[in-house]
Formats: structure tokens, sequence, C-alpha cells
């Protein structure tokens, strides 16, 4: 591969990727989430991609959880795809930004009614005394909800990722893959081919 062939803009190279794996994969929306707290200590964990444009890469949470704390005291994250199919994997990295509440209450209205419900029942990443704890919630937004839709909740929101930085990873035999790293430096993107 050449760095001559590759598209200047990354995200042109992630759309043709994810329509591949949109093909091969049964899912290829999990992404691994990585934050990290103001003393940097990391986390990680998988999350579902719910849009990507020139914006970004939006996923929606609870934003009193550890990971929307996190983002709060250090706004950057990364994000990793892997597509087991393809042999196929991208990792981008850059500063995260709360959606609108328009998109966040776009998608909240998209979700099917028990999802909604149980974003107003789980105080996410609390201590839970026990699982009927959390089902005697989900029962009592259940009946206060009843007969009219489910609101977003006002610590239920999105995130968008805004990528600075990106890779793109492809598996050969004998561990000699192919990585092709994108950094954006004055508002342009380089392109430089990595040693596996």
């Amino acid at each position: 591969m050449q760095v001559k062939s590759l598209p200047e803009d990354p995200l042109i190279l992630f759309r043709q990727w994810y329509a591949e794996a949109e093909k091969v994969e049964a899912d290829p929306t999990p992404m691994t989430l990585a934050t990290a707290d103001r003393n940097g200590r990391p986390a990680v964990r998988v999350v579902l991609l719910k849009g990507f444009d020139e914006r970004g890469f939006q996923f929606f949470t609870n934003t009193e959880s550890r990971k929307g704390r996190e983002l709060r005291e250090n706004p950057r994250a990364a994000l990793c795809f892997f597509w087991p199919g393809l042999l196929r994997q991208v990792r981008l990295e850059g500063p995260a930004e709360r959606v609108s509440d328009e998109e966040a209450d776009q998608y909240f209205a998209s979700r099917p009614r028990e999802r909604q419900l149980a974003a107003w029942a789980s105080k996410q990443s609390e201590p839970l005394a026990s699982r009927e704890e959390l089902l005697q919630r989900y029962r009592d937004y259940e009946q206060q909800f009843a007969g009219r839709p489910v609101p977003r909740p006002p610590f239920w929101s999105g995130y968008r990722v805004v990528p600075d930085w990106f890779e793109f990873w492809i598996g050969h035999e004998n561990r000699l893959n192919e990585r092709i790293l994108y950094v954006k430096q004055n508002g342009q993107w380089t392109r430089t081919l990595l040693h596996p």
C-alpha cells in the first residue's frame, strides 16, 4: 500500500471500511471507549456507535455514570473498532463533547419504550443493594409514565468524539500487518504508514 493511494480524509476510509463491516459482521457498531479521570486513571468499556459524520462519532449514556464523570474531568476519549470478519481495526482519539439537547431528545425518542424506562431506573455506576431494587425502580417509572411518552431524563445524553488521530489496521499472516496513521495538524490530515 502506498500513502498516495489513500484518501486524504480518514473519514472517507472509515466510511468504506464501515460499509464493508456492515456486510460481514453481525453488528459493526460495538466500539471500545477509553476515558481517564483527572488523575489519568484509565477506564475502558464497550459502547455502541449511534452515528458518525464530519462532526465526530456519537454514543449515548447516563451523564452521571463513571464515563460521564470522567469526560467532564478530562474531555478526551479514544475509541476502537475491531471487525474480526475483515481482520480490521480502527482506533481514533480526540476531544469529546456533549451533543445538543435536540440531538439527545431525537435519539432518546427513537429508543424502545422499555429502554427509555430503563434509563430512568438505572443510577448507572452507583452501588445497588439488589436486582429487585432496580426492577422496582423500573416498575415505578413504568407506572409514573403510563399512558404518555417517556421524556428524556435530564441526566441522559450523548457524546461526540471529534477525532484528531486515526489508526487503521489490517491483519496479515506472520503478523506482517498494515498500519495507516492519520494525524490532524493545523486543520490538515497527514498520512503515514507504520511498522506493525
